[in-house]
């Protein structure tokens, strides 16, 4: 169930890209066309993804940037924010809705690649207030694809190092319109995408496809609430200690620090994701 969303890398990375490739082809082909094959072509090759720190102390702050507490190594904010310096940081992307407040941007420039249903009414996460993209078709799949994997992109440029992809379970949402096979294929190019850049992906949430998520190419896990629902260690079946928890109940926090503390990053926040120094900000990790 999605929520308000809301190292450091270096700055001279080498990223694979569709013209760099085509820059590549037009090489071979020269060189193979003058009777040059045998010459070296370098590729740029990005860095292998870095996985954050197991068990380490994270924050959640999609609500906006703020200082981090004490002792905090790893920080997820969103894309539209810039990392936390000298942590491992990972970037927020709502990769399957649209944010509230760029619907209007996705009617006027991308209508085509929002999900309708069958009376041409867009679909819509009502308790977000977000729009459901439309990844049913390859074609869709790949336009939507190259608007995500920009925001990607740009959180590798930001200096980022992971990146995590919400409302993976969309599908579960759409009326049926969507398919699970749908998601886990648009995924695929999102996951192509971020590792293109260097960069670690997240499978946030949607414990009941962890398997194929996993099976994808997914990283890491973000779960949300997985204490409260005995969902934990589904992820750790498939991510081991490469899963990053945030409970919302002190209840389930305090249970889930039990079973699970020792070995993952565990911890508390209020559901709004205040800042710190807000009133009922909420923070604590085990």
């Amino acid at each position: 169930m999605p929520f308000p969303r809301a190292t450091t890398r270096p700055t001279h990375r080498l990223r694979r890209s569709s013209a760099l490739l085509a820059a590549t082809a037009a090489l071979l082909g020269a060189a193979l066309s003058t009777g040059t094959a045998g010459a070296a072509v370098t590729l740029a090759v990005a860095p292998a993804p870095v996985l954050p720190p197991a068990n380490a102390k994270a924050d959640y702050q999609l609500g906006g940037g703020y200082t981090p507490p004490a002792g905090t190594r790893i920080v997820s904010r969103d894309r539209t924010e810039a990392p936390a310096a000298g942590l491992y940081n990972i970037c927020y992307v709502n990769g399957f809705q649209t944010q509230p407040d760029e619907t209007a941007w996705w009617k006027r420039t991308h209508d085509d690649l929002l999900l309708k249903d069958a009376g041409g009414a867009h679909v819509e996460d009502e308790e977000w207030g977000e729009l459901l993209l439309d990844v049913r078709t390859p074609a869709k799949r790949a336009a939507l694809a190259g608007i995500v994997g920009g925001w990607i992109a740009s959180c590798a440029d930001k200096g980022y190092d992971a990146v995590e992809i919400d409302n993976l379970d969309t599908f579960s949402r759409s009326g049926g319109l969507v398919k699970q096979e749908h998601a886990l294929a648009f995924a695929g190019l999102l996951i192509e995408a971020a590792h293109a850049e260097g960069l670690a992906i997240a499978q946030k949430n949607s414990a009941e496809i962890v398997a194929a998520g996993r099976k994808a190419g997914f990283d890491f896990a973000v779960a949300e609430e997985c204490g409260r629902y005995d969902e934990c260690g589904t992820y750790v079946g498939e991510y081991g200690s490469n899963v990053i928890v945030v409970e919302y109940r002190r209840a389930d926090f305090t249970k889930t620090c039990k079973r699970f503390g020792s070995r993952l990053s565990v911890m508390l926040r209020d559901v709004p994701l205040r800042k710190a120094g807000q009133r009922n900000y909420v923070y604590d990790a085990c």
